[in-house]
C-alpha cells in the first residue's frame, strides 16, 4: 500500500472514531436531559398532598358541628329553625338511619352519623350550595356531596314504608271522613296536583327535561290527605311532557285507571240516593274521570256550578298548601337543584319523607304554623305566607296533564256532586265566597 493510500485510510478511521464519539456524547447528553426531566416530574408528583386540606384540619375546633351544634341543641326554637325539627325528632331520626350511614376506618376518625345528618338536613332546609355547607362544616366538597346523596337515600329507604304506606279500603275511608269533617267535601280520598321541579341541564339529555317554561325539570306528582300529608307521590317524569300524559302514564294514574287502588265501593251521599264513587279532586290540568273531579270550565257559570267550583277548590287547596309547605320549609326547592337527575330525585324523595314524618308528629303545629297555610275567617280568604314568594322557587305549575275529553259517566258524576253541594250538602257560608 502506498503512503497516500495509508494516509487516506488513517484519516477515514479517525473521522469514524470522531463521529462515534460525537454520537456517543449526544446520546449521553440526551439521556441526561431525559433523566433530569423525569426527576423534576417525579419531584412535582411527589410533592406532599394533604390528606386533609389545612382549612379543613380545623374542623374539630371551628366546624359548625363541633363549635355550634352543642349550643343550639339547648335552644329548641333555634334548633327547629335550623333543622326544621325538634331535638327529640332529630335524635329519633338519627337512631333509624345511623346504622346505615356510620363508617368504620382505622386510618383516621370518620365523620360521625350525627354530623352527616346535620349536613344533609341543613342543605335541604337552607337551600345553601354544597360549597357553602363545605365551609360551614369544614368538610371537603366531594365528601359533602357523597354524604348528602347517601343520607338522603337512607332517609327515603328508612322512612318510606312508615310515612307512605299503601292505602287500604279503611285508610281511604278515614281520609274521606277527614275531608268531610275538615273541608266539607264528601267522598274525597285526596287532592292531587303536580309540579315541575327545576334542575340543572342534564348531560346528554337532549330536550327530554326541557319544559314549557324553557327550563329543565322533572315532575313531582302528589296526592295528599286532609292534613297536608302526601299519600302517594310519583317523581321523575320528563319535564318536556307538560302537554299531556304525565298523570295517565304515571304509576299512580295507571293504578287508578286499572282499579288497582283498593278504593271503597261507591256509596250514596244521601239516603235512597244514587251511589257515587270516592274521588280525587284536582284543577283544570287534570282530565275529568270517574275517579277524579275537576272544576267546571269557563267564567260565566251559573250559581250552582260556581258553588261547586268553590267547594272543590276549597278541598283542592290542601295539595296546593302541601306543596307550599315543602317549598317554605325545605328551601333547596327555592332554586334549581344543582345535581344530576338521579341525585335530584333522591333529594326530592328525602324531602317528601321528612315532610310526612315531621307533619305526622306535629301536634303543636310548629312545623305547619297557622299562618303558613291558607285559611278563612269572617274577613274572608287569607292566603298563607308561602304564597308571598311562591313565584321565587324551583316548583312551577304543570301546564296540562290530560285531554279535555271525558266520558258521559264522568260528567254525570260531577253533576251529581254539584247537585248535592247545592242541596243536602250545602253549608251556610258557601255563598259568601262565591
Amino acid at each position: 500500500m502506498s503512503f497516500a493510500n495509508k494516509y487516506h485510510f488513517w484519516v477515514n478511521e479517525c473521522n469514524k472514531k470522531l463521529l462515534k464519539r460525537k454520537q456517543l456524547k449526544e446520546k449521553i447528553l440526551i439521556t441526561l436531559v431525559i433523566n433530569e426531566i423525569q426527576k423534576k416530574t417525579k419531584r412535582n408528583y411527589s410533592k406532599k398532598r394533604y390528606w386533609v386540606e389545612p382549612i379543613f384540619q380545623e374542623r374539630r375546633l371551628h366546624g359548625f358541628y363541633h363549635a355550634i351544634f352543642p349550643i343550639i341543641t339547648l335552644q329548641d326554637s333555634r334548633f327547629r329553625n335550623y333543622f326544621r325539627m325538634s331535638v327529640t325528632q332529630f335524635e329519633e331520626l338519627l337512631c333509624m338511619i345511623a346504622p346505615f350511614i356510620t363508617k368504620q376506618t382505622v386510618i383516621r376518625e370518620p365523620i360521625s352519623a350525627e354530623e352527616r345528618l346535620c349536613m344533609t338536613l341543613r342543605f335541604l332546609a337552607s337551600g345553601d350550595s354544597m360549597t357553602s355547607i363545605s365551609y360551614q362544616y369544614l368538610v371537603g366538597l366531594t365528601t359533602v356531596s357523597k354524604i348528602i346523596e347517601e343520607t338522603c337515600n337512607t332517609i327515603w329507604n328508612c322512612l318510606v314504608k312508615k310515612v307512605l304506606p299503601s292505602c287500604s279500603k279503611q285508610d281511604w275511608l278515614n281520609i274521606a271522613n277527614e275531608f268531610e269533617e275538615k273541608w266539607n267535601f264528601n267522598h274525597c280520598i285526596g287532592a292531587i296536583d303536580g309540579k315541575h321541579v327545576l334542575i340543572q341541564c342534564p348531560n346528554n339529555a337532549g330536550s327530554s327535561y326541557f319544559n314549557y317554561k324553557y327550563t329543565h325539570s322533572i315532575v313531582l306528582l302528589g296526592i295528599c290527605d286532609a292534613n297536608y300529608c302526601f299519600t302517594y307521590v310519583d317523581i321523575g317524569a320528563y319535564g318536556r311532557r307538560s302537554d299531556g300524559g304525565i298523570f295517565k302514564d304515571s304509576l299512580i294514574g295507571q293504578k287508578f285507571h286499572n282499579e288497582e287502588m283498593d278504593l271503597p265501593q261507591p256509596q250514596p251521599l244521601i239516603s235512597n240516593g244514587e251511589s257515587l264513587p270516592y274521588v280525587l279532586v284536582g284543577d283544570e290540568a287534570f282530565q275529568l274521570t270517574n275517579y277524579l273531579l275537576r272544576p267546571y270550565p269557563g267564567k260565566n257559570l251559573n250559581k250552582e256550578r260556581t258553588i261547586y267550583n268553590y267547594r272543590l277548590s276549597r278541598a283542592r287547596r290542601i295539595i296546593e298548601n302541601t306543596f307550599g309547605i315543602i317549598e317554605s320549609q325545605w328551601r333547596i326547592l327555592k332554586r334549581p337543584i344543582i345535581c344530576n337527575v338521579e341525585k335530584s330525585m333522591t333529594i326530592i324523595q328525602a324531602i317528601v319523607c321528612l315532610h310526612n314524618w315531621i307533619r305526622k308528629q306535629d301536634t303543636e303545629n310548629q312545623y305547619v304554623t297557622p299562618t303558613i297555610i291558607d285559611r278563612e275567617d269572617s274577613d274572608g280568604f287569607i292566603p298563607g305566607s308561602w304564597r308571598e314568594d311562591a313565584h321565587n322557587n324551583a316548583l312551577i305549575d304543570i301546564h296540562k296533564l290530560g285531554s279535555n275529553n271525558c266520558s258521559h259517566n264522568a260528567m254525570e258524576i260531577r253533576e251529581q256532586f254539584c247537585e248535592y253541594f247545592n242541596n243536602e250538602g250545602a253549608v251556610t257560608w258557601q255563598t259568601d265566597y262565591c
